[in-house]
């Protein structure tokens, strides 16, 4: 880990101490989500991403600092080449300075990538998947294959892996089939978590289309399912309720219809190596620049900068022909 010294806890402008930290290892993905990225994308030019000796560097002054989870994110991470070095460096910490370390992904990859991960020190993936319907997932994904995704969560059930199914609701492509996907989970043993769909990034349709407010779907839910409060978070912006007579959790994500940010624990760290405090704004340090200019002091300097700029609050909203709220897309902030 780079050197440890006696520095401020991570402490923002409103008296959040921040324990996550998101890194975005790669703003490339091998699949196209609709809701998340035009067709054609135009991706970072190598030059500007960080190496992964810095971006390893920069999380460890996070861990040393008293950031406690750390999770891995793109993009899509496995398609980063050596990203497991990464996972590996910092795997290291988990179970001393570090509680855990986790990873988002698609899921296209995990046949092959599930053993090593575990032996990394993961214990918990997030897999993105908003159908189980073949011809749906290749619409919303423009070209995935479902089959391949599902056999990728098969392999890291097989690792020792938990597994947590992301869903994104969308009108009219998804939302009859969120009930059958928790009765899956319930099944195979997931977590469910539910996610509002979010204005980040120019894409090809208008989200006000595909919108859906999870109050509805949580109605609708309680009636086919017994749903009781679970206190217990992740330390990710969820609030959950444990699925009556499994071991299934459903967790919903709503930051349009119940901000959740009073209780933001969370910063950013992109692929190239700039820090955003907040997903909504466009506020941003380059970390890189400033470990490359000065070191760990400069470093340090620029990340509690960063934190007094922090704001209270993201703006997003959902309106017809609207701007996205930030121009960038998730996958260059990490999911």
């Amino acid at each position: 880990m780079t050197e440890n010294r006696t520095v401020r806890p991570l402490i923002d402008g409103f008296g959040r101490t921040i324990r996550y930290l998101r890194v975005s290892v790669t703003d490339r993905c091998d699949l196209r989500c609709r809701y998340c990225m035009a067709e054609h994308m135009t991706f970072l030019p190598r030059e500007k991403i960080a190496t992964l000796e810095e971006l390893a560097v920069i999380t460890e002054r996070f861990i040393a600092r008293g950031v406690r989870k750390v999770r891995l994110s793109g993009g899509e991470p496995l398609v980063r080449r050596d990203v497991m070095m990464l996972a590996e460096r910092i795997g290291r910490h988990v179970g001393t300075a570090l509680d855990e370390l986790t990873m988002t992904t698609n899921g296209t990859r995990l046949r092959q990538y599930a053993p090593e991960l575990a032996a990394a020190g993961i214990r918990r993936l997030n897999v993105s998947l908003d159908t189980r319907d073949a011809e749906r997932f290749r619409f919303v994904t423009r070209h995935g294959d479902v089959a391949q995704v599902l056999d990728g969560i098969a392999a890291a059930r097989e690792a020792g892996l938990a597994v947590k199914i992301n869903m994104v609701a969308l009108k009219g492509i998804n939302d009859d089939e969120i009930a059958a996907m928790l009765d899956w989970c319930v099944a195979e043993g997931h977590d469910l978590t539910l996610i509002e769909t979010m204005p980040l990034g120019a894409i090809d349709e208008d989200r006000t289309d595909r919108f859906l407010p999870l109050t509805p779907v949580k109605e609708m839910l309680e009636g086919r399912f017994v749903l009781e409060r679970d206190a217990n978070g992740t330390g990710g912006p969820a609030r959950y309720w444990r699925v009556n007579g499994s071991a299934t959790r459903l967790g919903l994500i709503s930051p349009l219809t119940a901000n959740f940010c009073d209780g933001c624990n969370r910063v950013r760290l992109t692929t190239e190596g700039r820090l955003y405090t907040c997903l909504g704004h466009d506020d941003q340090r380059d970390l890189r620049q400033a470990l490359r200019d000065g070191g760990v002091e400069a470093l340090d300097a620029a990340i509690e900068d960063a934190l007094l700029t922090k704001p209270r609050r993201h703006d997003f909203r959902i309106e017809r022909d609207a701007a996205p709220a930030v121009a960038r897309h998730m996958s260059v902030t990490g999911g």
